[in-house]
């Protein structure tokens, strides 16, 4: 199926290509295999697409080698998803088994692969997770020995940073229909219209334009601004000279958007206004300092001289973050995180401004680093503060 121009799924070699990355890495790292566990690894190297995950009944393994393709071993349920993407082995067991869910299966297929002696690597990092339960991992660990289970090396990581420009396409993609859906907002948000309704409305409306499902939306409202980014709606209505922001990570063939928009309820007061100015200003400091070899850093310097002045205070913690197949990736614009940027990661850049006493305003836009620079993926707010009504 294709939309836009944009076709769904991947062809062969994008995972053919996404392997031999990983098996180059894998050699500087004196690794046998990595063993995957969760839905962002296993479809990066598979395809397999799948809402079934938002269970946490059964757990989930792919076996990627040294050398050859990938290996899955997962529950029967999913054995027909699998078979119509490109891995060919799958090995499976009738998931949910209290007495062993897996654990033998598994490493029986560790051992085919990687024989009696070897280091098996598994994601280790921030922001990673291993989704198997402990006693389980720790069978597995003793059926293995003297197989070692080791950290990846940040291999993941290294991989899923830097997307391809299919990968780039599907957010850019998401992009799109986030922005066809902050246009309607007008529609349906307006003054004695509840937080809640609004956040129902703004989910129909993603789905109208196009979005698969919208597994995150967020929004804040007040007068000069919001107490936090990250509460539940509440019924509360909109009042005149509220701010309302709307931020959303909805998913379009398994890839996130992640940016935001505000506007004002009836009217827009001065501070409202300026610290809107201010926050679009620093987005697009942010915008022209991200280029290949500039540092996530760099990023985070150069919105937060705007926004504090250089200070650093915010208590948000970060000025943005990567995006992919998750709301969330690495690196973050955080003063510590020294990641070099690279062609082609797709970063969102996020600056807040503090408004008042526990107020607060933030901004959001979505970027792709080419070799000249950045590229928009969404169309990045004008200066001043809508007004709806």
């Amino acid at each position: 199926m294709v939309m836009n121009g944009v076709a769904r799924g991947f062809e062969a070699d994008e995972f053919q290509q996404r392997l031999s990355r990983a098996q180059h890495l894998m050699a500087g790292a004196d690794l046998d295999a990595l063993l995957l566990t969760t839905e962002p690894e296993v479809r990066y190297f598979t395809g397999f697409l799948t809402r079934f995950w938002e269970s946490p009944t059964r757990p989930w393994f792919l076996l990627v080698p040294a050398s050859g393709k990938p290996v899955a071993v997962i529950p029967t349920v999913g054995a027909e998803l699998m078979g119509k993407t490109w891995i060919e082995d799958i090995r499976t067991w009738r998931s949910p088994d209290l007495a062993d869910d897996g654990v033998a299966l598994l490493a029986d297929a560790i051992r085919n692969l990687v024989g009696s002696q070897g280091r098996i690597g598994l994601p280790t990092g921030h922001e990673t997770l291993l989704r198997m339960p402990l006693k389980d991992f720790q069978a597995l660990s003793n059926k293995l020995a003297p197989l070692e289970l080791v950290g990846d090396d940040d291999i993941l990581r290294k991989l899923r940073m830097v997307k391809s420009p299919a990968e780039i396409d599907k957010i850019e993609m998401a992009c799109a229909i986030g922005g066809r859906a902050f246009e309607r907002v007008a529609e349906f948000a307006n003054e004695g219209v509840g937080l809640d309704e609004v956040f129902r409305r703004f989910q129909m409306v993603c789905l109208e334009e196009g979005a698969d499902w919208v597994p995150y939306l967020a929004a804040g409202a007040g007068q000069n601004g919001y107490s936090d980014v990250i509460s539940p709606a509440t019924a509360a209505p909109l009042q005149a000279g509220d701010v309302l922001m709307l931020d959303t990570g909805l998913v379009w063939d398994g890839y996130f958007c992640d940016f935001d928009r505000n506007f004002a309820i009836g009217k827009a007061d001065s501070i409202a206004g300026e610290a809107h100015e201010k926050l679009v200003e620093a987005t697009q400091a942010g915008f022209e300092a991200a280029r290949p070899g500039a540092s996530a850093a760099d990023l985070f310097h150069a919105m937060d001289r705007i926004v504090t002045g250089g200070k650093g205070t915010s208590d948000v913690g970060r000025l943005g973050h990567g995006l992919g197949m998750q709301l969330t990736e690495w690196p973050s614009l955080i003063p510590d995180d020294h990641t070099v940027l690279e062609l082609g990661m797709v970063l969102t850049l996020e600056p807040s401004i503090e408004t008042g006493r526990g107020r607060m305003m933030v901004h959001e836009e979505n970027i792709a680093i080419t070799r000249d620079g950045a590229r928009w993926l969404t169309a990045n707010s004008p200066s001043a503060l809508p007004v709806i009504g």
